[in-house]
């Protein structure tokens, strides 16, 4: 059974820093393209950073310079390190792990991130 179970998502000021992981279970983790999305309310979903299997990582502009996407291919742990935050940045944060060869596409069950003036 394929779980990808975030946390770290809280409640922080404005300028603060925040540090999400999504644990991954029942997949070859390493194999995976791994990303996070987020969804504001009332909002579609939006792609926030993406991971290759060889560590290449891609941003969207709203949130380059600002968070930092990773992975650990031994702990099964994908990461986003979040600084700088803005009131704009608040979401639930999805975890999504996809290997296009298979058409496999996971999903995570989110994590809130409130970013407060």
């Amino acid at each position: 059974q394929v779980q990808l179970v975030e946390s770290g998502g809280g409640l922080v000021q404005t300028g603060g820093s925040l540090s999400l992981s999504c644990a991954a279970s029942g997949i070859n983790f390493g194999i995976y393209s791994m990303a996070w999305y987020r969804q504001a309310p009332g909002k579609e979903r939006e792609l926030v950073a993406t991971i290759s299997t060889g560590g290449i990582t891609m941003y969207a502009d709203s949130v380059k310079g600002r968070f930092t996407i990773s992975r650990d291919n031994i702990k099964n742990t994908l990461f986003l390190q979040m600084n700088s935050l803005r009131p704009e940045d608040t979401a639930v944060y999805y975890c999504n792990a996809k290997y296009s060869i298979w058409k496999s596409d996971y999903w995570g069950q989110g994590t809130q991130v409130t970013v407060f003036l």
